[in-house]
């Protein structure tokens, strides 16, 4: 069996592998791998050398700047302006939509851009009285759009643009997409204007993601937040210290009334003299506190948090998080109350039980009660991995979706502009400025170093690794070059132009069972075949390869983004293709038109 042949066979059981869909892409890319070192059609360090290949860590990298950008509050800043330029227009909110995501897909990702506003845009089609399912498909294709209007669009830009470079035409430029992408872009929202409500059903979905966005004044009507309460820090000179806590006199301030006594260690105090930085919690007029604070020489540690001021319960750099006390958790039985200082950074705002508010007095907690902490976002952040007790919402969900412009955000922006200029103008390899930025995001605060490895979906960094080899091996072997001739016999003596109808129906067919990034792969050898058996030049054919692989709308399951999108719009199967197929028929017609124009067929 000539080399050939075997990487024909891998290949044809890898794209069935992919079909059957019964194991994880990850098994199935490394298994691939090891199978072409076994067959003896690549050397072991070629094999894995997919793993570290510049694609690879580059397209990593863009996971990073992602998250930067989205928990910045850059995203949720540019829903909140769909919100305010849209109005209750339903032909408006489509189109600003559309182009939102479409614009954040280029800088962080199609995936991550829907999931961005996925939230938001249910919401907003609730309050306009529409279907969602009239709204979240269109932003999705949008997004797909949106992949071809820049380098950093999509993992399928920049693998193109690699081979552009190995076949010694020179890699895309940054901007070089957008020839293509703005008139598909154009196009894909004017079908979607004229076709939405003719192809697509009107259907409420079966389950929606949380809206957060307005969660922390629910729950500081929920928990009474009315008066709140102030933390006053006793100092040195203070008059209460060495008093008995019940001997503690506000001097005839007779609204003012002491909750509790908190120590420096965390605990409250009951049995012994006030100290130096003990806290007193009180609740009372403002202005009682205010001259209390002068004339016993007292620091405000804490003013009140309160549901009308939402500034105050919800901000940049603090918010609130609803936890319930779990079974079996050693908070059982300990005594808390209303302004109590938890661990470092937090602090409780209130505790119910069996939804009774419990005042201001010292309670002892039992399990299942449930409390409202306030705190920094980090801390609140941390309870997601704290076993005694249960988050009823995500603080990080919540922080996405409220705070626009975040205290991070203008670092976000700035190493987003610097990362794109040093893409645009070429002055790095595009590894190299990805790394550059990640560096910069962790050392300026603006994502931690745990958060960049959870920010990496290890799945594609393992899946396109993984592939990188097989695309190899299709192209040494001769394997790509039998494809090409198949092809090229099929259009005969054709134009060009009818080649690549040719191309574009075959990778878009083939995508209909594989991710575009998998599908790009396994083509590019076929594509590169193809120029060298027509002496046409590279560049056209990778850009319509670009195109064809990015022009996943057929099914839900080429993208994670048309799946995320399937149960929140109630849609079936078959309605992808209901939109998708004249959308994709629109950039075959655009991509015809334009590639010849723009990167010429002659060498």
């Amino acid at each position: 069996m000539s080399d050939a042949t075997v990487a024909l066979v891998t290949l044809a059981v890898v794209i069935a592998v992919f079909v059957v869909n019964r194991l994880p892409v990850g098994v199935v890319a490394v298994t691939t791998a090891l199978s072409l070192w076994l067959t003896g059609l690549l050397e072991f360090e070629q094999a894995v050398a997919g793993f570290g290949d510049p694609v690879v860590i580059f397209i990593a990298t863009l996971f990073v700047v992602s998250e930067a950008v989205d928990s910045s509050g850059l995203t949720a800043w540019a829903g909140q302006r769909v919100v305010a330029v849209a109005g209750d227009s339903r032909v408006k909110v489509l189109v600003a939509l559309m182009l939102v995501c479409a614009v954040l897909t280029a800088l962080i990702s199609l995936n991550g851009s829907v999931a961005a506003l996925l939230p938001m845009a249910v919401m907003l089609a609730m309050r306009l009285g529409l279907a969602p399912s009239r709204l979240l498909m269109p932003m999705v294709y949008a997004g797909s759009a949106g992949s071809l209007l820049v380098l950093m669009g999509s993992p399928v830009n920049v693998i193109v643009s690699e081979a552009a470079d190995d076949a010694g035409t020179g890699p895309f430029g940054f901007f070089d997409f957008a020839a293509l992408g703005v008139p598909i872009l154009i196009a894909t929202v004017l079908i979607a204007v004229l076709l939405v409500d003719r192809v697509l059903p009107e259907r409420r979905p079966l389950t929606a993601p949380p809206d957060l966005s307005r969660h922390a004044g629910a729950l500081a009507t929920q928990y009474q937040l009315r008066d709140g309460f102030f933390r006053l820090r006793v100092r040195d000179r203070s008059p209460f210290v060495g008093q008995s806590i019940d001997a503690v006199d506000f001097g005839g301030r007779a609204d003012l009334d002491l909750v509790a006594v908190q120590g420096s260690e965390g605990l409250p105090v009951t049995d012994r003299v006030v100290a130096v930085d003990d806290v007193l919690v009180v609740i009372g007029p403002s202005e009682q506190v205010s001259s209390l604070v002068v004339d016993a020489v007292l620091a405000v540690a804490m003013t009140p948090v309160t549901e009308g001021d939402a500034e105050t319960v919800i901000g940049r750099e603090a918010g609130v998080a609803e936890v319930v006390v779990s079974p079996r958790s050693p908070l059982v039985g300990e005594t808390v109350f209303a302004g109590m200082r938890r661990a470092a950074d937090l602090v409780i705002l209130a505790v119910q039980r069996s939804g009774r508010d419990q005042g201001d007095r010292p309670v002892e907690l039992a399990a299942g009660d449930s409390m409202l902490l306030y705190g920094a976002w980090p801390a609140l952040d941390a309870l997601a991995e704290d076993r005694d007790v249960l988050v009823v919402d995500s603080p990080d969900l919540m922080r996405r979706q409220a705070i626009a412009l975040g205290s991070t955000a203008g670092r976000a922006a700035i190493i987003l502009g610097a990362m794109v200029l040093l893409l645009a103008f070429g002055l790095v390899p595009p590894a190299a400025a990805g790394l550059i930025a990640v560096l910069a995001l962790v050392l300026s605060g603006v994502v931690s170093s745990a958060g960049a490895y959870r920010a990496v979906s290890w799945e594609t960094v393992v899946l396109v690794g993984g592939l990188i080899p097989l695309s190899t091996a299709i192209q040494s072997s001769g394997a790509g070059e039998e494809i090409a001739n198949v092809i090229v016999d099929i259009v005969g003596d054709g134009s060009p132009v009818a080649l690549m109808a040719v191309l574009f129906v075959a990778t878009g067919l083939l995508g209909i069972v594989i991710s575009n990034t998998a599908t790009v792969l396994i083509v590019l050898p076929v594509g590169l075949a193809v120029a060298a058996d027509t002496g046409y030049s590279v560049r056209p054919i990778l850009m319509l390869l670009a195109v064809a692989a990015s022009a996943a709308m057929l099914t839900p399951v080429q993208t994670p983004a048309n799946m995320m999108v399937m149960a929140p719009a109630g849609y079936r199967f078959g309605d992808y293709c209901k939109l998708g197929l004249p959308i994709m028929a629109a950039w075959l017609v655009i991509s015809l038109v334009v590639i010849p124009i723009v990167w010429p067929f002659t060498p």
